[in-house]
């Protein structure tokens, strides 16, 4: 993709390697909508917000 450099090795060592950590995150939420999706497969009708069932 791209050859580190020795900035962003320096960025990772002092902060994480926050673009994994957001990837981990956006893999997260897209497992949790598929569950919501696949328990719900009715879209709430126009005016109305969506609840989640309790569990």
């Amino acid at each position: 993709m791209f050859q580190e450099t020795p900035i962003y090795s320096r960025l990772i060592a002092e902060r994480g390697d926050v673009p994994q950590e957001v990837r981990g995150e956006a893999e997260r939420i897209r497992r949790d909508l598929g569950r919501l999706i696949a328990t719900n497969p009715q879209p709430p009708a126009a005016g109305q917000h969506y609840r989640p069932h309790a569990p």
